[in-house]
């Protein structure tokens, strides 16, 4: 490559790397340029560990003859067949020797000894070189601590000198750029896990003002676990996490697949809300959430009962009205939620379940909102006074539902 093809290329990647360009693109950009200005690479991979409740990391390929899966997300490396092959490869090398390069001249008789080089070489490769781009404590973010690239050539002589000179020049701004979007996506994945997506999205977009808050319509969802308290009293301590988790999973995934939004875990208990386009739109959605979460109810509690392990229900208040949706909080600490009136009588009506042994109830605000025909499905039990609510409600529950 020519002075001039390495200029245009750093400049290329130090642009695309504040557009946030996707890294899978970043790598097939500079593959190809590379390519254009006579630096034959003919395969490439790049690799680095994120911050994911589920995901170690994510890696990115590119190859100059076949379409190939460019983007694929890997779980813990430390354990299974995925253990094996990690520490067998040229990046574990390099984390573990804390080196910065390493090289294999595959068709001139170095060792075989990294994961894949066997086929590589049988594939008529005939050069492969690792770089780790290693980050200081300031710029790490949990596992993330590091860049790893290699590239692989079918020249018949290999890369040559000017080409491994040109790669160590290039490679720590492409290392950067990748970066640079990586971050981007850690930073929505902590937002979205941590306070939902809706209030993710409003949070990056910069509402983060403490005391700023919008007046909204919601139906508004509050549900907690039935026997919590006798259950985590004479079950094993072990069994209470994996417990909430299972639970948990199967109330928040029905919530966000009928389009609501989770803002709050408080212990067993979940609160949510449901937008919509209307009033009838998000009371509708709520009960969709309601019909999925019971129906992954019995296929969970079905499971666990054949494990042996401890099961239980959802009890579930259903409510609609105006909420404060915003920035709560001190100014060094703040919450987005939804604050009001409407907030505090959801959760009154979910402690009631209990005590009129319904799985779930709804106001008659709730009702009257929801579209025929869910709304003949909706019984009247009677009239309640609210803990903390000034006037008794009267309440209702799905027909059938206990």
């Amino acid at each position: 490559m020519q002075e001039n093809d390495i200029t245009q290329l750093a400049a290329w990647l130090m642009n695309e790397g504040l557009k946030g360009a996707a890294e899978a693109d970043l790598l097939a950009g500079f593959c190809e340029a590379c390519r254009d200005g006579g630096l034959d690479i003919g395969r490439s991979m790049a690799l680095m560990d994120t911050l994911h409740p589920v995901y170690e990391g994510r890696a990115f390929r590119w190859d100059s003859q076949e379409d190939i899966e460019a983007v694929f997300e890997y779980g813990p490396s430390g354990q299974g067949i995925g253990a094996e092959n990690w520490r067998r490869s040229a990046f574990y090398h390099l984390q573990s020797t804390n080196e910065t390069e390493v090289r294999r001249r595959i068709g001139f008789g170095d060792p075989l000894d990294f994961y894949s080089l066997d086929l590589l070489k049988e594939a008529g490769h005939t050069d492969f070189i690792a770089f780790a781009n290693h980050f200081g404590s300031a710029g790490t973010i949990g596992e993330m601590d590091c860049c790893f690239v290699n590239f692989v050539t079918a020249a018949p002589d290999g890369f040559g000198n000017g080409d491994v000179a040109v790669l160590r020049r290039l490679v720590p701004a492409l290392a950067l750029a990748i970066k640079c979007t990586a971050l981007g996506r850690i930073a929505r994945t902590i937002a979205e896990v941590y306070l939902g997506e809706d209030a993710a999205r409003q949070v990056l977009e910069g509402k983060i003002t403490r005391g700023k808050a919008e007046r909204i319509s919601a139906a508004l969802w509050f549900s907690d676990l039935a026997h919590y308290t006798r259950i985590s009293d004479t079950a094993e301590p072990d069994e209470i996490i994996p417990m909430l988790n299972d639970y948990a999973d199967a109330v928040i995934s029905s919530i966000h697949e009928a389009g609501g939004n989770v803002l709050k875990l408080i212990g067993d208990g979940t609160l949510a809300i449901f937008k919509g386009g209307n009033s009838a739109d998000a009371c509708a959605a709520a009960l969709r959430a309601e019909a999925t979460l019971r129906k992954r109810l019995r296929d969970l509690n079905a499971q666990r009962e054949i494990e042996g392990r401890p099961v239980t229900e959802v009890y579930l208040g259903l409510h609609i009205g105006d909420v404060f949706y915003g920035n709560i909080g001190s100014q060094d600490r703040l919450d987005f939620t939804v604050i009001g009136p409407a907030v505090n009588e959801v959760s009154r009506i979910a402690s009631l379940c209990r005590s009129v042994d319904r799985n779930i109830l709804t106001s008659s605000d709730f009702v009257n909102a929801v579209p025929k025909p869910e709304r003949d499905d909706l019984v009247s039990v009677g009239r309640y006074a609210l803990r903390g609510v000034n006037r008794a409600q009267e309440l209702f529950t799905l027909m059938g539902k206990r």
